[in-house]
């Protein structure tokens, strides 16, 4: 146990003092958009326009030598196929470590189109692919996404009630999802520990559902205390570590869900409400949050429906606490904002400009959250595979959560390795997990490279989910 609270602080010690943000050394010379974490460490982002339009170009953030994102440089990598740059769109990174988008509310303008383009990549050899839509759907838009616990990809339709799960191999898909109360629309899904996944009804409101994979079929959660949705838009819904549910709406309401056993309804309780500023509510209507190291929710919330300004609240389980803003809060609404967690346990946040900060959180992660080695190599060898295995190589939530616009879900495992002579840190692209099942005792298997680049000698490998690192294990690099 002490070991494992040194390589917790550890981890943080390169950090900024607690509940700050700190604007990227080397800025980007795009509007960044949706932003994803890849298996190798690196995040990559969409470019947007100045005008917030979305494009096929895509950067990718590589942190430094120290593992430092604050200080980390920009590539751009492989753009979109041809006719393809979405804004408001589905997005998941897979268990082989592909990344998947589909979608989007517009598409290269801001003519609203809800395409039904999607596309896939492979970050191995840098390509993009086109990917077919599940067959008959003519939209997937604003659609809402999540990988399962069993590792395949669920795909909402905007503007009906259908869902489709995606074979990775053979990129054909499954229709699923009967009895869903009402449409998708402007919904976001939580997988919850069971590996059902909730979702707060917006149409249909105050009713909520959940989805039990066994079966493909919906059924009811229960009802919120007040209703969540406003102006048909939702919040974001965060599993915390506790296994209860903080679900946000664009009402200014909360309500905090826990879940039923064997796909009961479970029991909805009322959460705090967003404080009244300046006479006007403080909601969500479309906005992100993120589960932090120590188990708080970091979310973002404006004034009536998309009005500026900006501000962030972290609940702790009982109260919304207000946590200083971005250097841009004046001009932000809910909406732009886009939460990732890095594996230093820090929130990355975008807002579709050039300016783009890490925020640094308070307290320190419960060491019974953090993943725990099993089985791994001794010594490893320059661009050579290996398998390792533990429990909790997920995480105990999907991480960040917007809704139907946006999804940057970081619960899979990172492989890093810190070499004791020099100090830098070197992450290994994992793939093939063999679970994404959040807050899980069962054993989790995943397979990592050794990047070439990697210095040799005695050095220390954690498995990293959700910004927290397991025990280190003592690991020679040849």
């Amino acid at each position: 146990m002490r070991k494992l609270l040194l390589t917790l602080l550890i981890s943080f010690a390169s950090l900024a003092p607690a509940q700050t943000w700190q604007p990227l050394t080397n800025q980007p010379s795009f509007a960044a958009g949706t932003a994803l974490l890849l298996t190798d460490g690196t995040v990559i982002v969409q470019a947007l326009t100045t005008g917030g339009v979305g494009t096929r170009a895509w950067w990718k953030l590589t942190p430094d030598s120290s593992g430092s994102y604050v200080n980390g440089t920009w590539s751009e990598i492989a753009p979109l196929p041809a006719g393809y740059g979405p804004l408001y769109f589905a997005s998941a990174v897979l268990p082989s470590g592909h990344v998947v988008v589909n979608g989007g509310e517009y598409n290269l303008s801001t003519n609203q189109s809800e395409t039904n383009l999607g596309a896939i990549y492979n970050p191995v050899t840098n390509k993009w692919r086109k990917l077919a839509a599940p067959k008959g759907w003519s939209q997937i838009g604003d659609a809402q996404s999540v990988v399962l616990a069993d590792g395949s990809y669920m795909l909402g339709n905007c503007c009906n009630s259908a869902q489709a799960i995606l074979d990775a191999k053979t990129l054909t898909w499954t229709i699923t999802g009967k009895g869903k109360a009402d449409a998708n629309s402007e919904e976001g899904w939580t997988l919850l520990p069971d590996g059902s996944v909730l979702t707060v009804d917006v149409l249909d409101a105050p009713n909520t559902e959940r989805y039990l994979p066994s079966s493909g079929t919906w059924s009811t959660a229960g009802k919120t205390p007040a209703n969540l949705s406003e102006y048909t838009e939702m919040g974001p819904a965060v599993l915390r570590p506790d296994g209860t549910v903080f679900a946000t709406g664009a009402s200014g309401h909360t309500a905090i869900y826990t879940p039923g056993a064997g796909g009961a309804a479970g029991k909805w309780t009322a959460g705090p409400t967003f404080p009244t500023i300046g006479a006007k509510q403080i909601d969500i209507a479309d906005g992100p949050g993120a589960l932090l190291p120590n188990g708080d929710v970091l979310v973002a919330a404006s004034p009536q429906n998309y009005k500026t300004p900006l501000y962030f609240y972290e609940f702790d389980g009982t109260n919304l606490n207000s946590v200083p803003s971005t250097s841009d809060a004046a001009n932000d609404s809910s909406y732009q904002g886009r939460m990732l967690v890095l594996p230093t346990g820090q929130i990355l946040f975008t807002d579709s400009t050039r300016s783009v900060e890490i925020f640094t959180g308070a307290g320190s992660p419960n060491p019974a959250w953090a993943p725990s080695i099993s089985s791994a190599p001794s010594t490893v060898t320059h661009g050579k595979a290996y398998e390792i295995s533990g429990v909790l190589f997920n995480g105990m939530s999907q991480g960040a959560v917007y809704g139907d616009d946006a999804q940057s879900a970081t619960n899979y495992p990172l492989v890093r390795i810190t070499i004791t002579s020099s100090g830098h840190v070197f992450y290994c692209r994992t793939y093939n997990h063999s679970s994404m099942a959040v807050a899980s005792a069962a054993t989790v298997s995943t397979h990592f490279h050794v990047p070439a680049t990697i210095e040799t000698g005695a050095g220390e490998l954690v498995v990293v989910a959700n910004g927290i690192a397991s025990m280190p294990v003592a690991v020679t690099v040849n």
